[in-house]
């Protein structure tokens, strides 16, 4: 009869949330003799808390955890642990939550308690996404949820499969997020999670939004608040505020965006969780104020945001689009110096974020899992065909029963040799296979991040450097500068930075680009000659290829674009210093080596006397970098020759 009482309350937990529901089963929990039984109602009691009284949750954790220490009950320390990671972690205090889940996780491992283990490399999955370092967290999600596959725990995959849609919603990669949330959202539902059901709506929704369904999303954010509300979950109840504002903007209704916004900041003056995740509420409010016309309130609400900054160093990058919204207020003012400031704090900070080595590692993590599941499927097949050949090899024996011994000993052997014969030549076709798969599956995503990447270069960096030269160009044309220097800074920025978008395209071209031949490098260094031609009167260039013969050699793309550097910088050099009057580019192939000569008849220079500048130095290191050697020569009054060796592999 007790098992049966504690079975009924352990049940209620899981679906009452309201602060005064709990302080009641608190006082039954305390009665409850089994001291077991009694953590685990103190830990389902404190978690349950921490979504609405944080104070409360920190006093039933650590009663539970000192009760358990002094009791010797190392599952429910361990548990209670975890937990307390948890309060931490939703409470803002990152550092002191990466102490107790690896507390914790490590606790489970001694102790062999694989469910906590799970819930340990899961939560320090958040940890590490809350800290921007999604490749360590994409890693321990997939850990978590193998795991949980592997003991067939369903329900525990939830969160794994939700965190993992979280890190593809910060790549911007909505469609697969999406997938993610609803097969987390659909596991929730079968199992009655509802507070875990809130936080799946609320990303939803928001992936709804960004693939421009937003009415979807509207519909979906005020399901999660009517179950937030019930639930009593202030957190997501705010967080679903925030992104149903977002929502009501992105669909025009400015007014009632507006009050939603002003909404979810009204929050109790108690209220101390999560703290951070108002940086984006007010630069949306700013936002809105400044189309209103009203810059001064919308400075308001962007000093509030640099204030939490001041207050959570480690949400400075996310903070970006703040300094932009500030910088508009300022422009609307008339402080161009502060708007200027801002400006540049916002470019600065949208260049930190980029991080290719992120996109390459989440994409590699996730090749990983996938080759780990088809390795187990692979596994479960071989044990069908091994149960298939067992039965025929008994029937076989009944076949042959009354054969003499040997015969029937020397049948069976050459039975099972023939057999391990065909099994291993199956099992070197299913790895070739596999290999060869994996091979195309990594090219493939490969490719899928070089193309993003450079559409990221090409769109934001790219129309930063036009937007900076076009505003050069209305400050020129707007205003009558009198002042020479002025001019002339103004026009050497103008160039050095339609140099560097040059510099981008070149970039962009090598990017794309699995493989370069001797072809694609003789068009772009014939265009760069014609370009070069053009402002560079009295010189004649030339450029000489055995292309033709040379035409199915492929080099990589960093190969290919340090190569065109060379010439590019070899080529600029004979420009700016030789005086020469023809400058000559052959390219030719001996002894399995590719050989590159630039040279000019230009005045030449003393290469014991003369300091070699950057430019040299760089193609020294350019050369270095991609195996290859290069050689400079040169003489007064008999011009200069640069050679250039890459041996073809």
């Amino acid at each position: 009869m007790k098992k049966r009482h504690i079975y009924i309350l352990l049940c209620l937990i899981t679906s009452i949330g309201y602060s005064q529901n709990l302080d009641s089963l608190l006082v039954v929990a305390k009665h409850i003799k089994n001291d077991s039984s009694k953590l685990r109602m103190y830990n389902k009691i404190g978690f349950s808390y921490i979504f609405n009284d944080t104070k409360k949750a920190l006093e039933v954790i650590t009663e539970g955890k000192d009760l358990a220490e002094n009791l010797g009950l190392n599952f429910n320390l361990t548990e209670l642990t975890n937990t307390h990671g948890i309060y931490m972690d939703v409470t803002g205090k990152s550092d002191s939550a990466a102490y107790y889940f690896e507390k914790a996780l490590q606790m489970s491992r001694t102790y062999g308690f694989e469910s906590i283990e799970s819930m340990c490399v899961n939560n320090l999955g958040m940890y590490n996404w809350n800290r921007g370092a999604y490749d360590q967290a994409l890693d321990y999600f997939f850990e978590s949820l193998k795991m949980n596959e592997i003991v067939d725990d369903e329900e525990s995959t939830a969160s794994s499969l939700n965190n993992i849609g979280l890190i593809y919603q910060e790549m911007n990669l909505s469609e697969k997020a999406l997938a993610y949330h609803q097969k987390a959202l659909k596991v929730r539902e079968k199992y009655n999670l509802e507070n875990e059901q809130i936080a799946s709506l609320n990303n939803i929704g928001i992936n709804l939004k960004d693939l421009g369904r937003v009415d979807e999303a509207i519909s979906t954010y005020k399901k999660g608040i009517a179950l937030a509300k019930q639930k009593n979950n202030k957190i997501d109840y705010y967080k679903l505020l925030d992104n149903l504002a977002n929502a009501y903007n992105m669909n025009g209704a400015t007014d009632l965006a507006l009050q939603t916004y002003l909404k979810a900041l009204d929050k109790p003056e108690d209220y101390d969780a999560e703290e951070r995740s108002e940086l984006s509420c007010l630069n949306n409010i700013a936002t809105l104020y400044n189309e209103m016309n009203k810059p001064k309130v919308a400075l308001n609400y962007t000093d509030r945001g640099f204030d939490l900054v001041k207050k959570y160093p480690e949400i400075e990058l996310m903070s970006a689009d703040l300094h932009l919204t500030s910088a508009e207020s300022y422009y609307m003012l008339g402080d161009f110096k502060k708007a200027r400031e801002n400006k540049a704090k916002y470019i600065s900070l949208k260049d930190s974020i980029f991080s290719e080595n992120n996109a390459q590692a989440i994409a590699d993590l996730e090749v990983k899992y996938e080759t780990a599941k088809k390795e187990r499927e692979l596994l479960i097949q071989r044990a069908e065909i091994a149960e298939k050949n067992l039965t025929i090899q008994k029937k076989d024996m009944q076949v042959y029963g009354l054969i003499a011994i040997a015969l029937i000993l020397g049948l069976i052997g050459y039975l099972f040799y023939n057999q391990q014969k065909l099994k291993n030549k199956q099992l070197q076709k299913e790895s070739q296979l596999k290999d060869a798969l994996l091979k195309i599956e990594t090219q493939n995503r490969l490719q899928e991040q070089r193309l993003r990447i450079s559409r990221d270069l090409h769109d934001n960096i790219g129309a930063q450097l036009t937007f900076i030269i076009s505003s050069i160009d209305n400050l020129k044309y707007g205003f009558d500068i009198k002042d020479e220097k002025l001019n002339t800074k103004l026009d050497t920025i103008s160039q050095f930075a339609s140099s560097t978008i040059y510099e981008l395209r070149d970039t962009i071209w090598a990017m794309n680009k699995t493989e370069i031949s001797i072809e694609d490098l003789q068009s772009r260094i014939s265009n760069f000659i014609d370009k070069a031609n053009t402002v560079s009167e009295g010189v004649h260039f030339e450029f000489n290829s055995a292309a033709s013969q040379l035409d199915v050699i492929k080099f990589n793309s960093v190969q290919g674009m340090n190569i065109y550097r060379i010439i590019q910088e070899s080529i600029n050099n004979a420009l700016k210093y030789s005086e020469a009057k023809a400058i000559t580019v052959d390219v030719s192939f001996a002894e399995n080596t590719f050989i590159f000569k630039i040279s000019d008849n230009g005045k030449g220079f003393d290469m014991a006397t003369t300091p070699m500048g950057n430019g040299i130095n760089n193609m020294k290191k350019r050369a270095h970098d991609i195996g290859a050697s290069i050689n400079i020569d040169s003489q007064v009054g008999n011009g200069t020759s640069i050679l250039l060796k890459i041996q073809h592999t």
